[in-house]
């Protein structure tokens, strides 16, 4: 088990013994917004400092910003630099500001915003990022000693080395709720005790079914996950296993378990988030409904735990929790996803950049929903020899070429 992740504390002193300073990274989305909700019902022991987003919603982040009185909002959209502003003047009206009685934090601007923050002055850096954008503010983040709250997958799927090659034992905090659950299991037992990660994947919209059964499967039956409620590329990549590919690959770099001894296991209720087994013969599992605020929660006070931080199973009621194996058949894609990180040299960071491609196009009605998977391996195939990335450049210059990849052969497939 590597170092990445660790029982660390913030200038030697537990979480509830001081109040933590919070830059917020993707305050707009469904991790931000959750998050924030944790930071309001506890005062005294967090507060947010800085928020970012990319711009989409500056209505949102204004009155978040005035909510939390942060001191610094980011844009990674220079081009609504002067909307945010207006968006201010008109919450602080909402909110019964005078003219003049608030103060408007200061606003940075541009594709370095997220980068600019994560070095902001603060105890944690959450980095709810999304897609590779996220990997500059993670970096920034390690090497300005903060620790960091990572529910940006693509930072260690994409710059995995890079990632190692900054951060500190205990430096990293996973929010994702199986690599959550990992994190807490593995308190059980040392690092040469662990014998196989397992982690537990909802199945999503078409568990169960065989591979020639989803020839012909459409956008909107791959968006109605049972259980969870994402976004439309996350739920997407739910419905391929792809989601919980990148995850494989971020358990790895996380934990320094060998790719032969990561699991995926099917488990429809989304109650068991992961699983760790030890060399004699124990299995430790972590047990909570599907709510995200819980494994927020943990990473924002880790290493101790934020009450009530989410409803907890109700042990009064009968259960009953399935794990069934995974069909590599029906859904290739951790397969392809392991030996993607067995081979190393970028081919990780081509693998989720083709996909993104491959996903755009099904949801465009430009690809078929197999071809997702089968394209994403076909650009594999056709990589070039690349090295280990040095820069995060390295990592961009593979991911452009994988996506110029894919868009010529799903191109082809509809010429």
């Amino acid at each position: 088990m590597s170092e990445l992740v660790g029982p660390g504390t913030i200038g030697g002193v537990h979480s509830s013994s001081v109040q933590r300073d919070i830059v917020l990274l993707g305050s707009t989305g469904s991790i931000g917004t959750q998050a924030i909700d944790i930071v309001e019902r506890n005062p005294d022991r967090f507060r947010v400092v800085a928020i970012g987003a990319g711009g989409g919603n500056v209505e949102v982040l204004a009155q978040q910003a005035l909510s939390l009185a942060v001191e610094v909002v980011g844009v990674a959209r220079s081009s609504v630099a002067q909307d945010l502003q207006l968006a201010f003047y008109a919450e602080a009206s909402r909110q019964g500001y005078a003219t003049g009685s608030f103060r408007i934090p200061k606003i940075v601007t541009g594709p370095n915003a997220m980068t600019e923050l994560a070095q902001w002055p603060c105890d944690i850096v959450l980095n709810g990022v999304v897609g590779s954008l996220g990997l500059g503010p993670t970096l920034a983040a390690l090497e300005s000693g903060r620790l960091l709250a990572l529910a940006n997958k693509e930072s260690l799927v994409a710059g995995g080395p890079l990632v190692r090659r900054v951060a500190k034992p205990g430096q990293i905090v996973p929010v994702d709720s199986e690599h959550s659950a990992l994190a807490q299991c593995l308190r059980g037992g040392s690092a040469s005790e662990v014998r196989r990660l397992i982690l537990t994947a909802s199945g999503g919209a078409f568990r169960g079914r065989r591979r020639e059964e989803l020839a012909n499967v459409t956008v909107e039956e791959a968006l109605k996950h049972p259980t969870w409620d994402m976004g439309p590329v996350v739920t997407i990549n739910t419905a391929t296993l792809v989601n919980k590919a990148l995850e494989v690959i971020e358990a790895h770099e996380l934990f320094g378990i060998s790719y032969d001894d990561i699991e995926v296991m099917v488990h429809p209720q989304s109650v068991l988030h992961s699983l760790v087994e030890f060399t004699d013969g124990s299995t430790l599992a972590q047990a909570s409904p599907p709510d995200m605020r819980l494994p927020i929660a943990l990473a924002l006070g880790w290493p101790e735990r934020v009450r009530d931080a989410a409803p907890a199973v109700d042990w009064t009621m009968a259960h009953n929790w399935e794990l069934r194996p995974l069909d590599h058949e029906a859904f290739p894609a951790v397969e392809l996803a392991k030996q993607a990180g067995r081979d190393g040299k970028c081919r990780p960071a081509i693998f989720n950049a083709a996909n993104e491609e491959c996903v755009a196009a099904f949801t465009e009605g430009r690809l078929p929903f197999l071809a997702i998977v089968d394209t994403v391996a076909q650009v594999l195939a056709d990589a070039p020899a690349l090295g280990e990335p040095g820069t995060v450049e390295d990592v961009l210059a593979a991911e452009s070429w994988a996506r110029q990849r894919a868009n010529e052969l799903i191109d082809r497939m509809g010429a």
